[in-house]
């Protein structure tokens, strides 16, 4: 593999290839995005219960209604307007979305600079190898898009694609012109670095630093390390509930965007920001939870807070769904490895945010009405909805007193692109508040 894959989204995304030139395609399995066959919709209290209720299923992913019962109580605005620079809960915006005007380039505002490099796993440490799932030619994502689940537990999907191999990734550092060279720099971690999604965040830090609503900050687009999901390089690193994605950025990633872009990242973790769409969302949230000491703001487009951890953990079942929720199966304690031996885990610790002390991360994210909706047909595990994610995170952050920001956005789809557009230089001026700004 010699660059990642241009993942838009953390997701399972499966497209039909048609026959078009001179010879047949493989016919591909396309997303669920409905009620997977087998799924329990019926029995609230057995396991893997998928709640069906509020769902417009006349639309592929469904459409959710943001009064359903089962969602936190929000704040309903006015078409086109967003939440009051500062302000703290649930929101409900759209369903027009008209790109922010400080995502355009302004004559006169001095622009910044970006340096970019190339990182291999064969120069890792942390990440190799990497990991390389075998899918059909054409056929994204299809070796788990038909494969099965372990017979006792639908939340565990059995893998046998996957295997080692190498990955290349580029780094972008973007360097606002206010920096001064030999200082230290606020900064922001962007995973998925080279997605289209984030075609403004240069211009748009150009625009919010001219106007002092942000500091001068670096920012850093990490690429990831291919494909997608379940068994691949990238759904390894981004979905996986633990501090080794971090370790990875700290250890190998930021001493080389001090080297190759000149420049000096502060130690502060107030100044230290993350950032993600879809899987990588979910990554950037993980970053603060596994080190609070390193990271205290967060901000995630569509963060994938379900069950895609793999390799299946026992003592994590449900994956970053564990952070705001149990895992759905039967109730069995979780299991911890004690001299090589699983044994049940003591206290259990979860769901984690419930479980933890509150930690000092400030949190802005947004979720679409038509985010996804069990796009793999063969885990019907109750938690692969990723709107109500969103919302039972929203749930929890606000009973442990975080301070965040959730959006629950009408007419919009996974990691949508014009609520991107319309949101993004409001999400920043957020993340950022309180941060002394020279």
């Amino acid at each position: 593999m010699t660059r990642s894959f241009s993942v838009l989204a953390g997701t399972l995304i499966s497209v039909v290839s048609f026959a078009s030139i001179g010879f047949a395609q493989p016919t591909c399995v396309t997303q669920n995005m409905a009620v997977p066959p087998s799924a329990n919709t019926t029995d609230k209290a057995a396991p893997f219960f998928i709640d069906t209720t509020g769902l417009d299923f006349k639309t592929a992913p469904p459409t959710r209604d943001p009064s359903n019962p089962a969602y936190p109580r929000a704040t309903e605005l006015p078409d086109g307007t967003l939440p009051p620079p500062g302000a703290e809960g649930n929101f409900i915006v759209g369903p027009t979305h008209n790109p922010a005007p400080e995502t355009v380039a302004k004559e006169g505002v001095p622009r910044g600079t970006t340096k970019s490099f190339t990182l291999s796993s064969n120069d890792s440490t942390i990440y190799n190898p990497g990991l390389i799932r075998d899918d059909v030619a054409g056929c994204t994502n299809s070796s788990i898009m038909t494969t099965v689940t372990a017979p006792d537990d639908k939340s565990n999907m059995i893998v046998t694609t996957s295997h080692p191999g190498i990955w290349s990734r580029t780094i972008d550092v973007y360097v606002p012109a206010q920096y001064v060279r030999g200082t230290e720099a606020p900064f922001i971690v962007v995973g998925d670095g080279g997605s289209n999604a984030y075609k403004d965040i240069a211009t748009t830090l150009d625009n919010l630093i001219a106007q002092r609503r942000v500091p001068p900050m670096i920012a850093i687009q990490v690429g990831n390390g291919g494909q997608d999901a379940q068994g691949s390089q990238r759904g390894r690193e981004y979905d996986a509930v633990s501090g080794v994605y971090t370790d990875f950025i700290e250890r190998e990633v930021l001493p080389l965007v001090e080297k190759n872009a000149d420049v000096k990242l502060t130690k502060n973790p107030e100044g230290r920001a993350t950032m993600g769409l879809s899987s990588s969302g979910a990554a950037a949230f993980t970053m603060a939870w596994f080190y609070p000491d390193l990271y205290h703001r967060v901000l995630a487009f569509s963060p994938t807070m379900v069950n895609q951890q793999w390799p299946h953990d026992p003592s994590l079942r449900g994956g970053a769904w564990e952070y705001h929720s149990a895992w759905t199966g039967p109730a069995t304690p979780n299991l911890i490895s004690k001299a090589g031996v699983l044994t049940p885990a003591d206290p259990p610790g979860v769901p984690l945010i419930v479980a933890a002390p509150t930690k000092p991360i400030r949190f802005w994210y947004f979720g679409g009405d038509q985010d996804l909706y069990y796009p793999n047909p063969t885990i019907p595990d109750g938690m692969h909805d990723w709107t109500l994610s969103n919302e039972l995170m929203a749930k929890v952050l606000a009973e442990k007193g975080y301070h965040y920001q959730f959006l629950f956005v009408r007419n919009a789809k996974h990691v949508d692109r014009p609520t991107i557009a319309q949101t993004l230089p409001a999400a920043l001026e957020w993340l950022w508040k309180g941060y002394p700004i020279p």
